[in-house]
C-alpha cells in the first residue's frame, strides 16, 4: 500500500490544516466558540515551541499546499495560516 503523502510531516500538516479549517469555518451553532478558541490557541502554542527549522519546514509545506489548493477560501486560509498562528510575524 502506498501513501498519498511523501512524508509523515506532510500528512500531519494536512491533517492539522483540515482540523483547523473545520473549526475556523464552523458556525457558532455547530461548535462552542470558547472550545474552538482553546483548540486554536493550543495549536498555536505547540507550533510556537517548534525549533526554527521545523517551523520553516511547516511554512514551506503550507506554501506548497496553498499553491496546490483550488478552493479560493481554503487557499486564503492556508496563505494566512502562518501569520494567524504566529509562526511568522510581519512586524519589523
Amino acid at each position: 500500500m502506498t501513501s498519498a503523502y511523501p512524508c509523515l510531516t506532510r500528512a500531519l500538516a494536512e491533517a492539522l490544516v483540515d482540523v483547523l479549517w473545520f473549526i475556523d469555518s464552523s458556525e457558532d451553532e455547530q461548535m462552542d466558540q470558547d472550545e474552538a478558541v482553546r483548540v486554536i490557541e493550543g495549536v498555536a502554542h505547540m507550533v510556537s515551541t517548534l525549533p526554527s527549522d521545523q517551523r520553516q519546514e511547516l511554512i514551506t509545506l503550507l506554501g506548497e499546499m496553498a499553491a496546490a489548493e483550488t478552493n479560493p477560501a481554503r487557499r486564503g486560509f492556508l496563505e494566512d495560516f502562518p501569520q494567524g498562528l504566529g509562526i511568522i510575524d510581519d512586524t519589523p
